[in-house]
């Protein structure tokens, strides 16, 4: 039976606009089957969540013209378990807001944050992790994450440290790095103990809570006075006339990165976050030339590395193209370099300069 003190919140409010032009303003990569699998990503994690947590008891956490899109997809979720931002004002303030609204429907819950859109391939391996997570928690007061073995220099991920004295699975964490240089993520997969912050965390409501309390008293005072309207027909119009006060930060900066009681985990599955086009690639079956595909069918030519995906299994033909993306999406046809897939976001800003923001 699972517990009914399992709580999740599962964030999907990201745009994911290094993913244009399949990823738009209106119709984010999380609601995508990006992986051509027939599941969109934030099926993939309710489902896993599921395995762990009554599915009553999971929260999905997104900008209100998601609402639609959400009940759409996850057809077994109420509207009370969608939890509404009016306005983007990163993780820090829609997570606290999450966490007083549980604790007010059940002060022993334990939960988990984690990010619709990641790709992680052993569910057992994470239920199980998670589930060790809960355990400390609920005897410690702990603010945990999932931290994930580098398997090599990624300078796109943050890194978490941790002391190489501790032997137990679960271990203090030292400090969190921002993202490196290729240098720097090289010495650090050499020092031996560092993970990528895989941006998975896990706490009780008290702790967290408290954690806000403490190093963020004026974020935590804007939504505590609204706490006698949270589940109630009275959250909304709060949340309306409030939540844009809210400081933009992320939940690392805010209580993560300056707390002493936070711990790690060394996640046991192998995850991907799914942020680029290259990501993707990686994590796709390649044709004997390492092209991958994604509802394509190719013919090529002297043409290896590239990642192909189009709408209906649309024949593309390729001559000499090497380590490119290709993406037909309705208006679009996006066929540029992988080395430059971080300029994507710049690209789409053009687009939308040029061409009108219909298109992103």
């Amino acid at each position: 039976m699972k517990n009914n003190n399992y709580y999740a919140v599962l964030m999907a409010g990201g745009v994911g606009s290094r993913f244009w032009p399949v990823s738009t303003t209106a119709f984010p990569k999380q609601f995508h089957d990006m992986l051509g699998t027939g599941d969109t990503l934030i099926q993939k994690t309710f489902w896993r969540l599921e395995k762990l947590i009554p599915k009553e008891n999971i929260f999905i956490l997104t900008n209100k013209r998601y609402n639609d899109l959400v009940l759409k997809q996850l057809p077994s979720v109420t509207q009370r378990q969608i939890v509404l931002e009016p306005e983007m004002r990163n993780t820090a303030p829609c997570i606290l807001y999450a966490a007083l609204k549980i604790q007010k429907e059940n002060p022993k819950a334990l939960m988990i944050v984690a990010p619709s859109d990641h790709w992680i391939e052993d569910d057992d391996a994470f239920v199980k992790n998670v589930e060790q997570s809960f355990a400390f928690c609920s005897k410690n007061k702990a603010l945990m994450t999932l931290g994930v073995n580098p398997t090599f220099p990624n300078t796109g991920y943050g890194y978490i440290e941790y002391s190489h004295k501790v032997q137990e699975t679960i271990k203090p964490v030292s400090q969190f790095r921002e993202k490196p240089d290729y240098k720097t993520a090289k010495a650090f997969i050499e020092q031996g103990n560092f993970l990528w912050n895989a941006g998975i965390f896990m706490w009780s409501v008290a702790t967290v809570i408290d954690a806000f309390q403490k190093k963020q008293p004026v974020l935590f005072e804007l939504f505590y006075k609204g706490i006698d309207t949270y589940n109630t027909p009275l959250e909304d119009e709060f949340i309306k006339n409030n939540y844009s006060k809210a400081k933009n930060i992320s939940v690392d900066y805010a209580i993560m990165e300056t707390s002493s009681n936070v711990y790690v985990r060394v996640a046991e599955f192998d995850w991907n976050d799914l942020g680029t086009w290259g990501s993707l690639y990686n994590k796709l079956e390649k044709d004997a030339n390492q092209n991958a595909l994604v509802n394509a069918k190719l013919l090529s030519e002297e043409s290896s590395g590239n990642m192909i995906r189009t709408e209906h299994n649309k024949i593309v033909v390729v001559d000499g193209l090497k380590d490119y993306i290709i993406v037909d999406k309705n208006d679009v046809l996006l066929i540029y370099p992988k080395a430059k897939e971080q300029d994507i976001k710049k690209v789409l800003q053009n687009v939308k300069h040029k061409f009108g923001n219909h298109l992103g």
